[in-house]
């Protein structure tokens, strides 16, 4: 097998962790029960704008790290095809 198809593979595996790590960073869009209850404070740890921006960043970066995903995954079916 080609040299690239290890570096690809490699970069897939850690931008899967990386995405997976993404996702359950990210809050709910849902107050849910809890929301009803408490009054849905949107007071946080961040304050009021800090915890939007820092959803916005989470959500940015998700998006980016799945194009990458599933460019790198044609990538390698491309190669793989081609090399048998």
């Amino acid at each position: 097998m080609k040299p690239i198809v290890y570096v690809l593979g490699s970069i897939l595996l850690a931008l899967t962790v990386f995405l997976v790590v993404l996702i359950l960073k990210q809050t709910g869009k849902e107050k849910g029960l809890s929301g009803t209850i408490t009054g849905g404070s949107a007071d946080t740890f961040f304050g009021k704008a800090g915890g939007d921006s820092k959803d916005k960043l989470l959500s940015t970066l998700t998006i980016v790290g799945t194009i990458l995903f599933v460019g790198i995954t044609i990538a390698l079916v491309i190669i793989l095809k081609k090399s048998l």
